[in-house]
């Protein structure tokens, strides 16, 4: 994106401050460490307490402003904790003749945005405000692009502040500016993090093994979407990014380990909405012996940890709604929220029916597509939205889960459940299929259904057969999509606010921001 005149011209004159610098043999960019002993947040918490520990703090960060009123000056630093205030006193800066740190480096040279390094003492201000009375000021790094203009308005007494850097567009593609100017949009990444470390410690505790599996696969398997492709030179093979890593994961359950679950990248070639992104986190957990009722209250006892975890109450407002994760989560089966929420009982129905339903529900659906994911369509346009509060979906057809074991009490069924909350799917389990020739011949039915056209149909994976043939014991698998429950957890309003560099259509190069 092109710079504007006004921009260019800063620019220009940061890059001249650039020179001046060298000239007066001070180092814009020095090579030297800086070791701090404190942060914005540290003084602000012990000062009160303690006022002995802040005497001689050493802090770094980048300057965000500047008030200068005669030989002295007020500033605020940023690091990576928050906002300090500064106070710059010429004499306490420069004590000598020579005002070249106050009048030159300050005044003139240094410009918001820059990484500097502070040494000094903490005390309050006449005003009654924190700030560090800076003895000593290093310059770390020069700015040679400006911040966005900060315009602040006074209403009703108070100040609120705006950021010109508020298009979304702008904030995803710069996203380290983003994160400057938004402190909002930082605390929600530090919650993501606290999330998937809550996530970790509950798995740990029950000796589950993290592992990693390929993202370059031979053959894409363990969903229903459509890959990326790509070519190894080398071996002179086509190779996938992985759209699941469920096969590999099942492998090691063969190989013996009890549990093993990975956060995984996995990327899928399809649409992009505020809810898709086409590379996304997915946590997979798989445990031996363990069964898909097992897995309903496990899920349900890690969300609602993960919640207490991060806010302290499993109460959570998303958008405009409550949602608690500390009562008890209803369960419909598949069949029964459909017939729930459009009075049509679709569960002895053909292909023809289903088709005939959709059509008279007004759910578009593809003509290459099969019986199972007609209901899926049915069940996502006309019953998901309405699922505010956290809900079980249980015992899916045959049809729509090619890995799922089939169901202990209807031959029809599958021993598959979903979560819904706020209206999407987070999470996806199943019990296992483990017998492989019944695995064969499900691939082989989705084998058939690519034929028809389906782009996303499952391939058959023979390695992943003979590794079923040495047996894997009776397993559940557990999907968790990280980045919506991310969105539930912060309140996000798309998920391109909680990954850091969401996928953007290509930049306009001539266009001005």
């Amino acid at each position: 994106m092109r710079a504007t005149k006004e921009e260019q011209s800063q620019e220009a004159i940061r890059l001249e401050k650039v020179k001046q610098l060298r000239q007066l043999n001070i180092e814009p960019y020095p090579a030297a460490s800086f070791s701090i002993n404190s942060t914005a947040q540290k003084i602000t918490d012990t000062y009160t307490k303690d006022p002995t520990t802040c005497q001689e703090v050493i802090i770094a960060g980048r300057l965000m402003s500047r008030r200068i009123m005669g030989k002295v000056a007020f500033g605020d630093l940023k690091d990576h904790t928050g906002n300090i205030q500064l106070y710059f006193n010429r004499d306490i800066l420069c004590p000598s003749e020579d005002k070249m740190i106050y009048n030159i480096l300050f005044k003139k040279l240094l410009d918001l945005g820059d990484i500097i390094g502070i040494h000094g003492n903490a005390f309050i201000t006449k005003v009654g405000a924190l700030a560090v009375n800076v003895k000593k000021l290093t310059l770390l790094t020069k700015a040679t692009k400006p911040l966005p203009a900060v315009k602040e308005v006074k209403k009703e007494g108070k100040t609120q502040t705006f950021y010109s850097f508020s298009n979304p567009e702008h904030r995803y593609r710069q996203r380290y500016v983003d994160l400057i100017l938004n402190q909002p949009v930082k605390e929600t990444f530090l919650q993501r993090t606290k999330i998937l470390n809550t996530m970790r410690e509950y798995f740990n505790k029950s000796d589950y093994l993290e592992v990693e599996t390929p993202i370059l696969q031979p053959i894409y398997g363990g969903a229903a979407a459509r890959p990326f492709k790509t070519h190894h030179n080398t071996l002179d093979m086509p190779l996938y990014l992985r759209i699941s890593n469920e096969l590999y994961l099942k492998r090691l359950i063969v190989g013996g380990f009890l549990g093993v679950y990975e956060f995984s990248k996995d990327f899928r070639n399809e649409g992009m909405s505020r809810f898709h992104n086409p590379e996304f986190t997915l946590l997979e957990l798989y445990v031996a012996y363990k069964d898909y009722y097992w897995a309903m209250d496990y899920v349900e006892t890690l969300i609602k940890e993960t919640a207490l975890a991060l806010h302290g109450t499993t109460k959570i407002t998303v958008g405009n709604h409550l949602i608690d994760f500390g009562t008890k989560w209803k369960r419909f089966t598949i069949f029964g929220a459909i017939k729930h929420f459009t009075n049509i009982d679709v569960s002895q129905m053909d292909e023809q029916q289903l088709r005939q339903v959709a059509v008279d529900l007004g759910v578009a659906i593809q003509p290459n597509i099969g019986k199972g994911k007609i209901i899926d369509e049915i069940f996502s346009k006309k019953c998901e939205p309405n699922l505010i509060q956290p809900t079980i979906i249980m015992d899916h057809p045959i049809e729509m889960s090619p890995l799922a074991k089939q169901h202990r009490k209807n031959p029809n069924l599958v021993e598959r459940f979903e979560v819904i909350c706020n209206g999407k799917e987070i999470c996806n389990t199943y019990s296992e299929l483990n017998d492989p020739l019944e695995q064969r011949k499900r691939f082989e039915n989705e084998m058939a259904l690519g034929k028809r056209g389906d782009a996303e149909a499952m391939i058959l994976d023979e390695d992943y057969l003979r590794a079923l043939s040495y047996a894997m014991p009776p397993t559940v698998g557990i999907g968790i999509g990280i980045d919506r429950l991310v969105m539930i957890m912060t309140n996000a309003p798309s998920i391109q606010e909680v990954i850091l560099f969401p996928q953007m259509r290509q930049e306009e190069k001539n266009k001005i921001i």
